[in-house]
């Protein structure tokens, strides 16, 4: 009897001894197939501007992860009644759903019916592929037990609300709520939230843009089973399936027009912060961006206008980059007209700058140095420099010519004089200064002569300088990356040098004002204030090809430089026209993003501004006569036709035989009196401008007796 009793107890014992080796195994087993990285779901990134309102996402996956709190109670009791009813019953497996699909597989002879609970749905999906093979349902099975074990009922059932596929690229609840009502998950109502629940078993099928008839029809059923699992009354149930389904899609934006500023952000990000494309796309950061939306639109519409762009067919190419000028963020970046993701960024191809590289090689260097200033005179004559003759594209040379002048008119020929009296040593400092380290050795330079070039992006931010008083810092497109955990993971550091001087900066600023109104820049129309240059190189092998075509500019608040050209430039491929065309499009996109509004220069404190130059003019008219006073006996009265300039200094001389010698000076006023004179003399008198910025005089009057008149 004793045996018998013992062996009934072995019998009872020995299926639960077993079932419990079986659990330990299981969870032992946990630790072997749940690999915790991989609930680490992908979450999408989002660009922001810097008011924080979103430009667009990146995402391997569209998904923006919410917490359960953040999800509406009805929201989660619609995924429950049609996914899983026993859900908080159960430890990972039902098995009376098993049981339930394994009776009825059985009777079809197929796997007809799924008993997958919500725990083993996220188990597969995160961890397994859809195979249906007996290793991977017990692999399933595995896992589902030690989530359940690991994590709670609410923490399951977050990780799947956000891990779900809900077609047409969202993944998750709120990237569904977004994509399918414009809305965030928290605002879902109870029909919304039925028929998202609906979506996942089928989403292809059960999607309502692609069906809305089976879509509802779903809905209703989820909503139905809602009313059986007493999630919602009778009365509930009927008036959520009586409404309509009203979608407001919120279309994911084509941003062709973003395209190089997204590859710009991931370059930056891989290569300052040490974040891989594949990281920033699934990490779920927020990116703070300079980005200017309007300017960035403008630009990509108008680069796809062929009259920009004149050339030998319709593959002329161009580039264009936009700064701010107090931080140096990227406001807008253009890098080809044709631009795909990963591809050629035209910002980043070094080309010859020719006549932009003037004012930062040339002109700004010597003035710093103390050397000239904007109205000293420069050689402006066709020199050799050891086999090296310069030329001036029109031909024509002034002998010698003011600083100003010579930048507003591009001469080449007193560039090089000018580059060869700082020297080249120098000026490649100052070039190191702004970002460019320059291999070349020849006077070249003074014209953008160069074997790599510079890039567009180096041109604009070494102007930049310019409009910051002499500061010059690094360029950037992140201003600032935070996590999901909303922890500051990078941010832009500024780090900043004076090149020049304030009054450097300001005169080479007012000097490239004229350049725009009434220098090689005066092509197209802008209604602010914009001080630039533009440069052009030829393309020797047709007479007056071009090959690069540039204009560089800024106003008060941005500096952008645009370049056209062909990749590639040969007999078949040049530009039929020069930088005229760059430059009306520069103006014209700033004009587009309304960014020529109330835009002006402020003289900077402790700076003297440039005055305007002084134009001597010919005096065409000069009266020399004899009059009697009192008390001057006879006098000499000189009267001659003013400039309109009342800062111009008129020189009188006299001449007596052979010696001319200077009796007086005027400013300003057309008349002077000569008085005690011999009214017998051979004395001619003569008035000669002069100029006190160049300290040059200009052309005088013939000489003129002066003749007898009575006084009236």
């Amino acid at each position: 009897m004793k045996k018998k009793i013992l062996l009934t107890a072995v019998l009872i014992f020995m299926p639960v001894l077993l079932a419990f080796i079986a659990y330990l195994f299981i969870i032992f087993l946990g630790d072997y197939v749940i690999d915790e990285k991989k609930l680490v779901m992908n979450s999408t990134s989002r660009l922001v501007d810097e008011r924080g309102n979103e430009i667009t996402k990146l995402y391997i996956e569209n998904r923006d992860l919410i917490s359960l709190k953040d999800i509406p109670e009805h929201v989660q009791q619609a995924f429950v009644a049609v996914e899983d009813r026993r859900f908080y019953e159960h430890h990972g497996l039902d098995v009376k759903s098993i049981s339930r699909a394994l009776f009825k597989d059985l009777l079809a002879g197929e796997s007809v019916e799924g008993g997958s609970t919500i725990t083993q749905q996220l188990a597969k999906n995160t961890f397994l592929t859809n195979d249906k093979t007996l290793l991977r349902k017990t692999e399933e099975a595995i896992i589902a037990i030690n989530l359940e074990n690991r994590y709670s009922k609410e923490k399951i059932l977050e990780m799947y609300l956000n891990q779900v596929y809900f077609g047409h690229g969202a993944y998750g609840i709120q990237s569904a709520a977004n994509f399918y009502f414009n809305k965030d998950a928290s605002e879902l109502t109870v029909a919304e939230g039925a028929l998202l629940a609906g979506i996942p078993k089928a989403p292809s099928n059960y999607s309502p843009v692609a069906n809305k008839k089976k879509s509802k029809e779903r809905r209703d059923t989820v909503l139905s089973l809602m009313g059986k699992q007493a999630y919602l009354s009778a009365e509930d149930v009927v008036r959520a399936q009586g409404k309509t389904i009203n979608l407001n899609i919120k279309e994911n934006e084509k941003n062709q027009w973003l395209t190089t500023y997204i590859d710009m952000v991931f370059d930056e990000a891989k290569q300052k912060y040490s974040l891989s494309n594949e990281e920033l796309m699934r990490g779920g950061y927020t990116i703070t961006v300079p980005l200017n939306e309007s300017v960035q639109k403008a630009a990509y519409e108008l680069f796809e206008e062929g009259d920009y762009f004149p050339g030998k067919d319709d593959n002329v190419e161009g580039a264009f980059i936009l700064l701010d000028n107090k931080t140096g963020g990227v406001a807008a970046a253009i890098g080809g007209r044709n631009y795909v993701p990963k591809g050629l960024n035209r910002l980043h191809i070094a080309r010859q700058p020719g006549s932009t590289f003037k004012p930062i090689a040339v002109y700004a260097p010597l003035m710093e140095e103390g050397k000239y200033e904007p109205y000293s005179l420069l050689e402006d004559m066709a020199f050799d420099y050891n086999g090296y003759v310069p030329r001036n594209y029109d031909g024509e040379y002034a002998g010698k010519i003011t600083m100003f002048d010579a930048i507003i008119h591009s001469k080449n020929a007193s560039a090089v004089w000018a580059l060869n009296e700082l020297s080249i040593n120098k000026s490649k400092e100052y070039l190191k200064k702004v970002g460019m380290n320059i291999d070349d050795k020849g006077l070249a330079i003074a014209l953008g002569g160069l074997k790599k070039g510079v890039t567009p992006i180096q041109l604009a931010n070494a102007y930049r300088t310019f409009a910051e008083n002499g500061l010059y810092s690094d360029q950037y497109v992140i201003k600032k990356i935070v996590d999901r955990e909303n922890k500051v993971i990078a941010r832009i550091e500024k780090e900043e040098r004076q090149v020049y001087s304030r009054q450097t900066a300001w005169n080479m600023t007012r000097m490239l004002e004229h350049v725009v109104t009434e220098g090689t820049a005066k092509a197209g129309k802008y209604s602010g204030e914009l001080a630039g240059k533009t440069g052009s190189t030829s393309y020797p092998n047709v007479k007056g090809a071009t090959k690069d075509a540039w204009f560089v500019g800024y106003t008060s608040e941005v500096t952008g430089a645009v370049w056209i050209g062909y990749d590639r430039t040969d007999k078949d491929h040049y530009l039929t026209k020069g930088s005229s065309y760059p430059t009306k499009l520069f103006k014209d996109i700033l004009s587009k993003a309304d960014m020529d509004k109330d835009l002006a220069f402020n003289v900077p404190k402790d700076v003297k501004d440039l005055e305007e130059p002084i134009r001597l003019r010919d005096i065409s008219e000069f009266d020399a006569a004899y009059t009697f006073k009192p008390f001057g006996l006879f006098t000499i009265m000189l009267k001659w036709e003013t400039q309109k300039d009342p800062r111009v200094v008129y020189r009188i001389y006299e001449k007596d035989k052979e010696e001319k010698r200077l009796v007086g000076t005027v400013t300003g006023e057309g008349l002077y009196e000569i008085p005690y004179v011999n009214v017998f003399s051979d004395a001619a008198y003569q008035i000669v401008p002069f100029n006190v910025q160049t300290k040059e005089e200009g052309k005088g009057t013939k000489l003129v007796k002066p003749t007898l008149y009575s006084k009236s």
